[in-house]
């Protein structure tokens, strides 16, 4: 058995939408079916569909950024309940044995997890025989339980969709890197990440500054709760800032001039790259050793650490700052994306995706 559900689907690399159905499989016994609502479009979704990383699934359902409302459970559920505000983000399904996966970090999972669309399931008995994952532009999905969140009825299901990826990702380093009272933390980039890391620092505690091309968003960054704005095209404007922060996120997806970053940071403090630029980066070790600074990376988090985003957003009034669109737009906003003209997260009303 299984459920037939339209869809918006990618035929062949770099192709526009077309309207057709995928087959979810029938409701298992920890399986939860999801009427989705909203699907953000995430960078990452653009990125797979033109194979710009690696060779691809077609044709490709893409979509990690799903809310919806519970429409049917399987018989041993017991962490949903039909008319539950859920949502799924960046994967469904992991090997649940490894030491990362018991950790709760499944994003690291050494198996590798199930992404929630250009991946395959497991063959084996969870839940069966690798077949492709199709993500959240359709009408519905089915996923284990285990990896489906509770949305707190204080966040719209428009809004809360993006949290499932952009919120996620920049709550994470933030959480590790230790933000809050009295730490500085400076944000690269204000899109679609960026801006929900300015909320998130903010709401933490921390001291929060937006390094940003030009100070065309300066507004809306202070707006969103950033305490300074500086524009990196500004020459002197880094060297202004040297050893000032102890954290800095980097969001934007593009090369940037790493070394005089690294300048800005106090002793131990840390770079963290959350944007995922196509080319390599260069950087000086003597940038590094000055000051016993770092430069990492971060990619989501975990089911447990997402459930804790979830509910800090509710307590703190974060939501993504949205555009919605429907089913017809989603090709002309893959390009906006691309030149940065969207404040700043596309979300898909999915009940646009059936109509004619």
């Amino acid at each position: 058995m299984s459920i037939t559900t339209p869809a918006l689907l990618v035929p062949t690399t770099g192709s526009a939408f077309e309207r057709g159905t995928v087959q979810r499989r029938d409701v298992g016994p920890h399986d939860v079916l999801i009427d989705i609502a909203f699907t953000g479009i995430c960078h990452s979704d653009i990125h797979q569909a033109r194979e710009e990383w690696g060779s691809a699934i077609f044709p490709m359902v893409p979509g990690h950024e799903i809310a919806g409302i519970v429409r049917e459970v399987g018989d041993a559920v017991t962490r949903h309940a039909v008319g539950d505000r859920v949502g799924i983000g960046c994967f469904v399904d992991s090997c649940r044995e490894c030491e990362n996966c018991l950790a709760g970090e499944e994003q690291f999972c050494l198996r590798g997890n199930v992404a929630t669309y250009n991946g395959r399931y497991y063959p084996g008995p969870r839940p069966l025989d690798g077949t492709p994952t199709y993500g959240g532009y359709s009408t519905q999905i089915v996923a284990d339980e285990n990896y489906v969140l509770h949305i707190p009825d204080a966040i719209p299901l428009d809004t809360a969709a993006p949290l499932l990826c952009a919120g996620i990702t920049t709550y994470s380093p933030l959480r590790h890197w230790g933000a809050g009272p009295g730490t500085r933390v400076a944000v690269i980039g204000l899109g679609g990440l960026g801006h929900m890391a300015v909320q998130i620092a903010h709401a933490m505690g921390a001291h929060v500054t937006v390094l940003s091309r030009s100070l065309a968003k300066q507004d809306e960054g202070r707006a969103l709760g950033a305490d300074e704005y500086y524009a990196t095209e500004d020459p002197e404007a880094l060297t202004s800032l040297r050893g000032r922060f102890d954290l800095i996120i980097n969001t934007v997806s593009a090369e940037i001039p790493v070394d005089r970053f690294l300048a800005t940071l106090r002793l131990n403090g840390a770079l963290v790259f959350v944007g995922l630029p196509e080319t390599p980066q260069q950087f000086r070790v003597f940038s590094l050793t000055g000051a016993r600074r770092s430069i990492a990376g971060s990619n989501i988090g975990g089911i447990r650490e997402t459930q804790e985003m979830l509910d800090f957003c509710a307590e703190h009034g974060i939501a993504s700052v949205i555009e919605t669109i429907s089913a017809d737009e989603v090709t002309a906003a893959y390009e906006r994306v691309v030149r940065g003209e969207v404040r700043y997260r596309f979300v898909i009303d999915t009940a646009t995706i059936a109509a004619s």
